[in-house]
């Protein structure tokens, strides 16, 4: 249960993470040379939260 629990979470930050890029990129007019790189950072440090929160949410230990 806890595995599909986190796939979800995955495919939603994942979808999540590809709207904010394309905002960041709206407001700054050009799109980032390294994309997939900046991506990569959003998406990564967004996982890293969620997952710490919802360790501490199910009391699971790391």
């Amino acid at each position: 249960m806890n595995f599909l629990i986190m796939l979800l979470v995955a495919a939603v930050l994942y979808f999540l993470s590809d709207r904010v890029l394309k905002q960041i990129e709206q407001s700054r007019g050009a799109r980032f040379k390294e994309r997939s790189v900046v991506f990569f950072g959003i998406f990564l440090s967004s996982m890293l939260v969620i997952f710490l929160i919802l360790g501490k949410l199910f009391d699971v230990e790391p």
